[in-house]
C-alpha cells in the first residue's frame, strides 16, 4: 500500500490497494466440507442455463418471443453465476481471501449490471406475457423481433449505465483502511461502510438506481399482472383461463424468488455483517440462477417436447455409433485371427 495525502484530512494515510474478503465462514473444515456442494451448484447452473440456451437456438419451434427473452435471462444468470463463484470456491481453499481494488470493482460492476439488467427483463417478459393475454390476435403484430431485441438492449443499456454510475461512485471514495469486507464478493454496502470519506453522494446515487430501475422494474411487473388479471376475468371458460394463467405460472415464480430473496438482502443493509444477510446473499445470487432454467423447464410443455427431441436424436446418434462401434471391433477381430492363422500356416 502506498501512502498518500488523504482528501478529508491533513494528515498522511495510506491508501488501499486490496481487500481481504471474510467469507462465509473462517473455520477451515467447514469451508472443506462447502467446496464440493458450491462446485457442483456451480456446474449445474452452469450445465441448465448453457443447455437452455442452445436449446431455445437449436429447437424451431422456441423461436418465439418469450423464449428468446428466457434464453437472454439464462445468459444473464450465466454472468452472474461465473463473476462470483470461481473467486468464492478459489478463497475456500485459501487461507487470505484477497481481492485487488481493481477486481473488486470489477466484481461488483458486473454483479450490480446483471442484477439490474435482468430487473428490467423481468419486466419485460410480463409485458409479453400481458400482450399475449391481453391481445393475443396483434401478439403477433406487436411482439415483432425487432421490437424483442429493443427490449433486450434497453435492458442491458439500462443495467450497464446504471451500474457504471454506481461503481465509479462507490469508487471513487477514498478508502485508507480497514480493508477487511465482511461477505464473500464485493457488495456496495459493505465496501462503502469501510471508506474513510463521506459516502452520502454513492448512498444517493444507489437509492436513486434502487427506486428507478429496481421498484421502478417491479411496478411495470405488478401493473402488466394487474392488466392479466383483468383479461383472464373476461375470459368466460374456466378451462382458457386455467390456460392463461398456466403461461405465468413460471414468469411469476421466478420473479416471486428474485425480488421476494432481492428485497429481503437489500431492505436492511444496515445488518450486511449478519449471517443471515449473507446466507440470503448466497441464496439470491447461487441459488437463483440455477432453480431459474429448472423452473421454466418443469412447467413447460414446450421444452419437455424439444427436450424429449433432443434426448431421441441423441439415443439414436449413440445407438449408431455403437454399431459403428461394434462393427470396428469385429472386423479387427476378423484380421487378428487372419493373421494368427496365416503365421501358423507360414510356420507349419
Amino acid at each position: 500500500m502506498a501512502p498518500i495525502r488523504s482528501m478529508e484530512g491533513d494528515g498522511n494515510h495510506t491508501s488501499v490497494d486490496m481487500f481481504i474478503l471474510l467469507g462465509l465462514s473462517d473455520e477451515k473444515e467447514l469451508q472443506l466440507i462447502l467446496f464440493p456442494v458450491f462446485l457442483v451448484i456451480y456446474l449445474v447452473t452452469l450445465i441448465w442455463n448453457l443447455g437452455l440456451i442452445i436449446l431455445i437456438k437449436i429447437y424451431s419451434n422456441l423461436h418465439t418471443p418469450m423464449y428468446f427473452f428466457l434464453s437472454s435471462l439464462s445468459f444473464i444468470d450465466l454472468c452472474y453465476s461465473s463473476s462470483i463463484s470461481p473467486r468464492m470456491l478459489s478463497d475456500l481453499l485459501q487461507a487470505e481471501k484477497t481481492i485487488s481494488f481493481m477486481a473488486c470493482a470489477t466484481q461488483l460492476f458486473v454483479v450490480a449490471w446483471m442484477g439490474l439488467a435482468e430487473c428490467c427483463l423481468l419486466a419485460s417478459m410480463a409485458y409479453d406475457r400481458y400482450v399475449a393475454i391481453g391481445s393475443p390476435l396483434q401478439y403477433s403484430a406487436i411482439m415483432v423481433p425487432g421490437c424483442c431485441w429493443k427490449m433486450i438492449a434497453v435492458a442491458y443499456g439500462t443495467g450497464f449505465l446504471s451500474s457504471l454510475a454506481e461503481t465509479v461512485s462507490c469508487f471513487h471514495l477514498f478508502y485508507c483502511g480497514p480493508n477487511i469486507i465482511q461477505h464473500f464478493f464485493c457488495d456496495i454496502p459493505p465496501v462503502i461502510s469501510l471508506s474513510c470519506s463521506n459516502p452520502i453522494f454513492c448512498q444517493m446515487i444507489v437509492f436513486l438506481v434502487a427506486i428507478s430501475v429496481g421498484l421502478g422494474s417491479l411496478l411495470v411487473i405488478l401493473l402488466s399482472y394487474a392488466f392479466i388479471v383483468a383479461s383472464i376475468l373476461k375470459i368466460s371458460s374456466v378451462k382458457g383461463s386455467a390456460k392463461a394463467l398456466n403461461t405465468c405460472a413460471s414468469h411469476l415464480a421466478t420473479v416471486t424468488l428474485y425480488y421476494g430473496t432481492a428485497l429481503s438482502v437489500y431492505m436492511n443493509p444496515g445488518s450486511s455483517h449478519s449471517v443471515k444477510h449473507k446466507v440470503l446473499s448466497f441464496f439470491y445470487l447461487i441459488f437463483v440462477p440455477m432453480f431459474n432454467p429448472l423452473i421454466y423447464s418443469l412447467r413447460n410443455k414446450d421444452i419437455k417436447e424439444a427436450l424429449k427431441g433432443v434426448t431421441k436424436t441423441l439415443h439414436t446418434y449413440l445407438s449408431t455409433n455403437n454399431f459403428w462401434t461394434a462393427f470396428i471391433i469385429t472386423i479387427r477381430k476378423m484380421e487378428v485371427r487372419i493373421e494368427v492363422t496365416f503365421s501358423e500356416h507360414k510356420h507349419s
